[in-house]
């Protein structure tokens, strides 16, 4: 048998590959703006994506939020010599983050809206408060303060999407989803 067939195969699906990608690119853009069409056309949708993207992102912030730090806190996990804390406040820190990186996407977001950017102005300096809390959950300096400006953000921030007509429910990303 030659080796010629195994190391060939590779080689062919590769370069079939490349030319697929290199003609779907071509394809794509026809030099004269061809990526209108999946943009908002109007004021009207433009709206409406910026909620749907706010309502995702700020449900994403209050899942992890309350999956990973308030849950845990509240059961006490995060007490010293605690069955599974190390690991709890590994995932709350990087929950922290990643709640502090969603809410701040939630916020850019919500300026397509008008009525939703004028809810969410009394928000803007809780959730700015957030941000070194994710280094602090990870090293075990969290306290009751602390998880619960967490959760006074996220319900204000629930509260402002909700009297702008962006209901806000919370959705629990992955273990995954929180390293990035």
């Amino acid at each position: 048998m030659s080796t010629a067939g195994p190391i060939r195969r590779p080689v062919v699906a590769f370069l079939l590959a490349c030319t697929l990608l290199v003609t779907a690119t071509a394809c794509g853009s026809d030099g004269e703006g061809g990526d209108t069409a999946a943009t908002p056309t109007g004021s009207a949708e433009a709206q409406k994506f910026a909620k749907t993207r706010f309502v995702a992102n700020a449900g994403l912030a209050a899942g992890a939020t309350y999956q990973w730090i308030v849950k845990p806190y509240r059961a006490g996990t995060f007490k010293k010599g605690a069955e599974g804390q190390k690991f709890a406040l590994v995932k709350a820190g990087l929950a922290g983050a990643f709640a502090y990186n969603r809410l701040k996407a939630a916020v850019n977001n919500a300026k397509g809206d008008e009525l939703l950017s004028k809810a969410l102005v009394p928000v803007m300096a809780g959730i700015e408060s957030l941000k070194g809390l994710g280094t602090k959950l990870r090293k075990g300096e969290v306290g009751a303060a602390d998880v619960g400006a967490f959760e006074s953000v996220i319900t204000d921030v629930k509260e402002a999407g909700r009297s702008a007509g962006a209901e806000v429910t919370d959705k629990v990303p992955s273990v995954s989803q929180l390293g990035g």
